[in-house]
C-alpha cells in the first residue's frame, strides 16, 4: 500500500501467529506474564543467560500535566486500546477497570496515528460524540515544499477513522479539566495557540466543552525506565531511548537493544531490520565475547521493504 508515495506496511496478526508457531517449533521458549524488573528479577536473567536483548518497545506515554489530570475518566491511549484487542480475542475485562466510549462525549488529545487508532475504536463503541484535538497547526492539504521526497511529507493525513466521523481541530492546548464532586471528569478547558515552538495562547479564544472520557494520545518518550531499564543500569540517550554502540550493544556488556526501545517509535520494517542486525551482533559477540568489540560487526543499518 502507498500513502503519499511512501510504502506503508501492515503486519497482520495471522502473520505474527504463524511466525510464533515457527519459532516455537525451532525451540524458542516464550514465557508470558513475565515483567522483568517486577515479577522476574533482572539479577536472575543476568546469571542464567549470556546475552539479554531489550526489544520491548517505546511505550512510556507523554503525559499532560495540567490541573484536573487526576480525575477519573482520563486515560492514556495505551490503557484504552489494548482492552479492545482483548475483547476481540474473547478475553474478559474486570468491570472496575473497563474503559468504554459507548454513549460518552469523548475527547482525544493528540492527532497522530495513536489518536487515529483511538478514534476508530471509539467509532466501534458508539460514542455520543468524539473530538480529536492537536496542538500543532493544521498541515497543508498538499505536500509542503519544505518536505520534498524522500522526506516524510508535511501534509494532512486522513485515515479511515477520520472518514467515519468525529471532529478534528488543530492549534489547541488543554489548560485544565474539571469534574464532579465524586472525581469524574466533566469538562475540558482549552485555548487556541500560536505556532511552535512557543505555542503561545491566543487571548480571547478560551473555551470549555463537556467530556465524559478523555484519551491522551500525545506520543511516547521512550521505553519505560522504572523497573528493567533502571535495574540493568543501561545508559539512555537524549531522547530517553536505550543508548547503544554500532553493534546495538548497550553500555552494559552483553545487553543489547533493538527496535523502538533503541531508536524510538518507528515502523515495523525498522523493527524487523533492527532485529536482524542485532541477532547478527549477538551471534558475533557470543563467538568473540572475550575480545573487545572495536569495529562494526554488521553493515550500516538500512530499512527493508518486506
Amino acid at each position: 500500500m502507498l500513502r503519499y508515495g511512501i510504502p506503508q506496511f501492515k503486519l497482520e496478526k495471522e502473520i505474527i501467529d504463524r511466525r510464533l508457531e515457527q519459532m516455537s517449533a525451532e525451540g524458542v521458549k516464550f514465557v508470558t506474564g513475565a515483567e522483568v524488573g517486577k515479577n522476574v528479577a533482572v539479577e536472575d536473567l543476568r546469571q542464567e543467560f549470556d546475552v539479554i536483548v531489550l526489544a520491548g518497545g517505546a511505550e512510556w506515554p507523554r503525559d499532560l500535566n495540567v490541573p484536573g489530570r487526576e480525575l477519573k475518566g482520563i486515560h492514556f491511549a495505551m490503557e484504552f486500546l489494548p482492552q479492545s484487542n482483548r475483547r476481540c480475542l474473547g478475553d474478559s475485562i474486570e468491570p472496575e477497570a473497563e474503559i468504554l466510549a459507548t454513549g460518552k462525549r469523548v475527547v482525544i488529545i493528540g492527532g497522530g496515528d495513536t489518536g487515529a487508532d483511538c478514534l476508530g475504536t471509539c467509532h466501534r463503541q458508539k460514542p455520543h460524540s468524539v473530538h480529536q484535538f492537536e496542538i500543532m497547526p493544521k498541515p497543508p492539504d498538499e505536500r509542503s515544499p519544505l518536505t520534498p521526497w524522500p522526506l516524510w511529507p508535511m501534509q494532512l493525513r486522513t485515515e479511515g477513522a477520520h472518514e467515519e466521523g468525529g471532529v478534528r481541530d488543530w492549534s489547541l492546548a488543554t489548560t485544565k479539566f474539571t469534574g464532579s464532586n465524586d472525581g469524574q471528569v466533566q469538562q475540558l478547558h482549552a485555548v487556541r495557540v500560536g505556532p511552535p515552538p512557543k505555542f503561545e495562547p491566543i487571548s480571547g479564544t478560551e473555551f470549555t466543552m463537556e467530556a465524559d472520557l478523555v484519551l491522551i494520545a500525545m506520543g511516547f518518550v521512550g521505553p519505560v525506565r522504572n523497573g528493567m531499564i533502571d535495574q540493568l543500569g543501561v545508559k539512555v540517550d537524549a531522547r530517553g531511548n536505550v543508548s547503544t554502540d554500532q553493534n546495538n550493544m548497550s553500555s552494559v556488556p552483553g545487553v543489547f537493544a533493538a527496535g523502538d526501545m533503541r531508536r524510538g517509535q518507528s515502523l515495523v520494517v525498522w523493527a524487523i531490520a533492527e532485529g536482524r542486525k542485532t541477532a547478527a551482533s549477538v551471534d558475533a559477540y557470543l563467538r568473540t565475547k572475550a575480545m573487545p568489540l572495536t569495529a562494526p560487526l554488521v553493515s550500516k543499518e538500512q530499512p527493508i521493504a518486506s
